[in-house]
């Protein structure tokens, strides 16, 4: 009966544990799999620990180009989208203008929409517009889709601020600029960074949509898919695991940042 009335009250937290055991689990796979050193060229089964490929990260031809191709993509369709979304999403919040309705329905139409309707949308674009598909295609159409999540993100933070904080700073004789650099910006912070490091995730990781309108340049998720048809080498899992630490540490620092900022003052 004890052990009852203890799985009652911390079912919700035993539930939680599970699940995020279940997200991780691909994770810990990836990570064990690095350190393997397969006979054949499938990394699928446990041969012996080795070091071989952290050692040489970069011993897959073509693996690492691939590789800076997407992260160059990330980096600036997450500038880009982060610009655009931030703007997008003060406007929608502070102003009032005709079809802003509409505007904000059909700002979640690239989340709900199937990526493969969207990729050939783009690439049916691309096509009629005359453009050569290549890089530049990539980048508009990353900017594209991660647009929405990006003003989802920002939009939410900014609905929340008390605007009161923005009348004081201007009581206080501070301008517009002044009021939007030291006041508005630093407590919209968190939702840029997260519609950010969401963007950045989104076009790092986009299959899809890239392989549509790629043309003959090709990204790590690319390089990847045809990996898998030929042989799976254990670099992939080494730059999986390294991403997936980078992406833990980030947040881990973000949720430091923001305890050490809530922390009241003695």
């Amino acid at each position: 009966m004890a052990f009852v009335n203890w799985l009652k009250r911390h079912l919700v937290v035993i539930a939680g544990l599970l699940t995020l055991a279940y997200l991780l689990l691909p994770n810990v796979v990836v990570t064990v799999f690095s350190f393997n050193q397969p006979k054949g060229r499938f990394n699928y089964e446990w041969q012996r620990f080795s070091l071989s490929a952290w050692k040489d990260p970069c011993g897959v031809a073509d693996m690492c180009g691939s590789l800076s191709i997407s992260l160059q993509l990330a980096v600036w369709a997450t500038i880009g989208a982060t610009v655009l979304g931030t703007m997008i999403a003060f406007a929608l919040v502070r102003y009032r203008f005709r079809a802003r309705g509409a505007v904000n329905s059909l700002i979640f139409l690239p989340m709900a929409m199937p990526e493969v309707v969207m990729a050939a949308s783009l690439l049916t674009l691309f096509l009629n517009m005359g453009a050569q598909l290549g890089f530049w295609t990539i980048l508009i159409a990353h900017i594209m889709f991660c647009l929405s999540f990006v003003v989802t993100a920002v939009k939410a933070r900014v609905m929340s601020m008390d605007p009161r904080l923005e009348q004081a700073a201007q009581d206080l004789y501070a301008g517009p600029f002044q009021t939007f650099v030291r006041v508005t910006l630093p407590i919209a912070a968190p939702g840029i960074a997260a519609g950010a490091l969401l963007a950045f995730a989104l076009s790092f990781d986009d299959f899809i949509i890239t392989n549509f309108n790629a043309g003959s340049t090709v990204t790590f998720p690319m390089f990847v898919w045809g990996s898998a048809q030929r042989g799976t080498p254990v670099q992939i899992n080494v730059i999986g695991t390294t991403m997936f630490i980078v992406a833990v540490l980030l947040v881990l620092t973000s949720m430091a940042v923001g305890n050490r900022r809530n922390r009241p003052k003695a």
